[in-house]
């Protein structure tokens, strides 16, 4: 098979890829074979990260809203329950986009904000 790449030319496209790019790429391979990112994948996934230390060593991310999608109200909901503000504040964020949501959030924070919006319609992006 000619198209076949070897494990170091998986491993070069690996490293090129953004921390975001990878973990679209472990979702994307959960779905196609039905299964939960274990030892394996972290150790594929792990020579990208170590080839690209500045990406590993942040740990504040702002998450920023770029997109509200069909489903305002419900981002709306999102965005006060994620920062705790009032309903005219969340809304506000939602008519300007690009809103910062989020400024110097911890990894799991920025992540699991990114989630809740996502799962209510929006379009984010971790910087």
């Amino acid at each position: 098979m000619a198209d076949k790449l070897s494990q170091e030319d998986l491993l070069a496209q690996f490293e090129n890829m953004t921390l975001v790019e990878l973990n679209d790429f472990v979702k994307a391979f959960e779905d196609k074979f039905d299964v939960k990112a274990a030892a394996p994948v972290a150790a594929v996934a792990a020579p990208a990260a170590g080839a690209a230390p500045a990406a590993e060593e942040k740990s504040e991310f702002d998450v920023v809203l770029t997109d509200v999608g069909a489903k305002k109200i419900q981002v709306i909901k999102a965005i006060r329950e994620i920062t705790k503000k009032g309903l005219a504040d969340s809304k506000a964020l939602t008519d300007k986009v690009p809103s910062t949501i989020l400024k110097g959030a911890s990894s799991d924070d920025a992540k699991a904000a990114q989630k809740a919006l996502q799962d209510a319609g929006a379009t984010v992006d971790l910087k």
